[in-house]
């Protein structure tokens, strides 16, 4: 490996022997600069140098045609520079080849994440699918800037989309980011959305429902084609539980001695409990048991969960001039039926699970 005192005439005339596939040339006036000379004619500049543990490491500069002579060894002075300030730029560069695009880590690290304790998690893939993916899937994660944040956030508003919407993406990119962070990914030091504010939302509905309404809507899911619908609307209304942690329930989760319904899975991913009222415990003791099924509220057809109850649902409501309550509403029912009028609840909840009682005795009699 000769040392020459490399010129712009030295690198232009410079050829590889026939009898090999490259050559190097070291520079004598700038320590460590290195020219690869190849049997195709291509020429590279490097620069070789020992790390703090002592390997000989080599840097690729840059090719000979884009370059100078002269800004070979400035690029050189600049990489010794780091050397000695304890930065290794080998080091560096692997770190920036290793930092995945969007679309890779959620592929890769963020969705098998959320799918091990995250029961919305389909929730999330839709939102990436239609609108994360599109806009950052190509980017790598440490080019995604604060700037870009607020641009996609702002234009999902200004697409007609509520605040609510826009909101949402934020709040995932910040959370996708967080995790980026908190798992250490290389080049990844802070979260790109640190300090955009979330836009005030002025759309939220809170229905309640009345007595006489929980009485209307009960009377409909009653003749529903769905059979187990009577059921589970009550339960929604008795307990404000979540529509899913109804439809998953199983018989072992309920302690009757206790009186406690617990929720092994919540939204949180953690358990929870539920006391059981009296019109809770009437309404479960009404119910068809089929003993070789673990499923409280589980479809007689195929002895599992529904996956969805909405079209019954939706019919019931329809048919109880009830069109605008959704079943998330339910859950304020409860809660405003407690704070607000303790014994009309329980008047409603002893009314819901004892007419059904009453019909079952007619029927058996």
């Amino acid at each position: 490996m000769p040392t020459v005192s490399l010129s712009p005439q030295v690198v232009k005339d410079a050829r590889c022997p026939t009898d090999k596939r490259k050559c190097d040339l070291f520079d004598s006036n700038c320590k460590g600069l290195m020219l690869e000379i190849r049997a195709t004619g291509g020429k590279t500049y490097y620069l070789r140098y020992q790390d703090a543990r002592g390997r000989t490491r080599q840097l690729r500069l840059a090719l000979e045609r884009d370059v100078s002579l002269h800004q070979a060894r400035k690029l050189a002075e600049q990489k010794r520079t780091m050397i000695a300030m304890g930065q290794d730029p080998c080091e560096v560069k692997a770190q920036t080849r290793a930092i995945p695009t969007f679309a890779t880590f959620i592929e890769e690290q963020y969705l098998p994440y959320v799918k091990s304790y995250k029961r919305s998690w389909v929730s999330d893939v839709s939102l990436l699918k239609n609108h994360l993916l599109p806009r950052f899937g190509s980017k790598y994660l440490d080019e995604i800037t604060r700037q870009d944040i607020v641009k996609m956030h702002y234009e999902r508003k200004a697409s007609g989309a509520a605040a609510g919407s826009a909101n949402r993406l934020l709040i995932m990119m910040r959370f996708i980011f967080n995790l980026a962070v908190r798992w250490e990914l290389p080049g990844i030091k802070s979260n790109p959305t640190k300090g955009v504010p979330l836009m005030e939302e002025n759309n939220k509905k809170e229905r309640y429902l009345s007595v006489e309404e929980a009485q209307r809507l009960y009377t409909a899911v009653c003749s529903s084609e769905n059979p187990m619908l009577q059921y589970i609307v009550p339960m929604l209304i008795l307990t404000g539980a979540r529509k899913r942690e109804v439809l998953d329930a199983k018989w072992q989760d309920f302690d009757f001695l206790r009186r406690i319904w617990r929720i092994p899975t919540t939204k949180t991913g953690k358990a929870r409990h539920v006391p059981l009222s009296d019109g809770v415990i009437s309404l479960l003791s009404a119910m068809p048991r089929n003993q070789k099924c673990e499923w409280t509220f589980a479809n007689p057809d195929t002895g599992k969960p529904y996956v969805s109850i909405f079209w019954a649902w939706d019919s019931a409501r329809t048919k109880a001039d009830l069109s605008d309550v959704r079943l998330h509403d339910l859950r304020h029912s409860h809660a405003s039926f407690l704070v607000n009028a303790a014994g009309r609840f329980m008047k409603c909840s002893t009314y819901l699970a004892t007419r059904r009682s009453r019909q079952l005795n007619v029927m058996h009699t």
